[in-house]
């Protein structure tokens, strides 16, 4: 056992690993991580699944079989990536048990075309929920401006949801609107509230990358001060929110019915300047109650060599106020680049969904005419989290 990671899960956070295969699953891999390094859930995309599948042998069966029956890459995506979740929600069961549904926490996402959707994606929500049919999947739901009634009605419906996407304050106040709104619903449907479960996914290290560009562009001593600190801010400011809207009264009414709150989880944790710490973004967000889901790389690092130096988060609100103040003072404009980071964001989503589309449609074509599915795919296909 990691003794670092075994830190930082007694400090309260809850570790999830941002990635996912069917040859950790089958390999063991997985167990391992579970037993060895407090991880307790998983986060998935669609370039992890495209990724998994151009690497790995695991799926050539499956691939036949699908290929056999001639079905469309669109089923062959849906059954292969549900397979891959629901296999690994039974692994974590035994945790999703004994923390009362609070972790062993598996995510699928919905098909990322229908970001700009409601309807189709609750229906896709419901769909995936329905396929999985296991009670520790949380489907992905994206944090835009059609997406929050989605997760209104996934909610209402008794589906627990891991909200992504969220980049800035003010959708993130409207992500817990919907999450509580939902919560009402549900009851009034006659769902147990306790049952329920959400995440928020705040996405950290984007935010410095696309602020670092302009504070270079600026080029002033005061905007260079003020590099890599507008993410950790951002996300400290999120976890005030967090504690405002949970210690509310409407939330008081929800939880004396057995209610959940929406934890924070800190998503993009794996930074992209490499002259910063490789484990900033774990050691400077440690607080109780959230989620830190880390690429392995990242896990591995602070296995390694991470730091917990107590709650970094509780109480700076003003400290990170601050910056975002000195941040508009040098010519950041903080609204702009929560919106650019948005729709950067949905065309991640769209350009991972093609990714995995034009790997399985060579899977098959490779399984129809007697290739190893698989053969003609790109092994060198990498991910990041979205």
């Amino acid at each position: 056992m990691s003794d670092h990671l075994k830190e930082l899960s007694e400090a309260g956070v809850s570790i999830w690993l941002d990635d996912l295969s069917r040859e950790r699953i089958k390999t063991g891999n997985l167990q391992q991580l579970i037993d060895d390094s407090s991880v307790v859930g998983v986060t998935t995309n669609p370039t992890i699944f495209a990724s998994a599948l151009a690497k790995g042998e695991q799926y050539d069966e499956q691939v036949r079989e699908l290929a056999a029956i001639d079905a469309s890459v669109e089923d062959a995506i849906k059954a292969i990536t549900t397979d891959d979740v629901r296999n690994a929600c039974d692994l974590f069961s035994g945790l999703y048990t004994s923390t009362g549904g609070y972790d062993g926490r598996v995510s699928i996402e919905v098909e990322p075309g229908l970001a700009m959707d409601t309807a189709g994606t609750s229906a896709e929500a419901a769909d995936l929920f329905k396929i999985v049919d296991r009670p520790n999947v949380l489907i992905k739901i994206p944090a835009t401006k059609p997406g929050l009634p989605a997760i209104t009605a996934s909610i209402a419906e008794g589906i627990s949801v891991n909200v992504t996407l969220i980049f800035a304050l003010e959708r993130y106040r409207g992500v817990i609107d919907a999450y509580l709104s939902g919560l009402e619903q549900a009851a009034a449907n006659g769902h147990d509230l306790s049952t329920i479960h959400s995440v928020a996914s705040f996405f950290v290290s984007r935010v410095d990358s696309e602020v670092d560009k302009r504070l270079d562009a600026i080029g002033t001593d005061d905007a260079t001060a003020l590099k890599s600190k507008a993410a950790l801010a951002n996300a400290r400011l999120a976890y005030a929110l967090f504690e405002e809207e949970f210690s509310s009264e409407r939330f008081a009414a929800l939880e004396a019915k057995g209610a959940n709150r929406q934890r924070p989880l800190w998503a993009s944790t794996g930074v992209k300047d490499p002259n910063l710490p490789d484990t900033l973004y774990v050691s400077e967000l440690v607080v109780a109650n959230t989620v830190n889901t880390m690429p392995e790389k990242t896990l591995q690092a602070f296995a390694d060599h991470g730091e917990v130096q107590g709650d970094r988060v509780t109480g700076t609100e003003a400290e990170a106020q601050q910056v975002l103040d000195e941040l508009a003072a040098v010519g950041i404009d903080f609204d702009d680049v929560v919106d650019v980071l948005e729709r950067e964001g949905v065309q991640k989503f769209d350009a991972s969904w093609a990714e995995l589309v034009e790997t399985v449609k060579t899977a098959l074509e490779d399984a129809t005419t007697g290739k190893d599915p698989g053969e003609s795919a790109d092994p060198d296909v990498t991910h990041d989290s979205v």
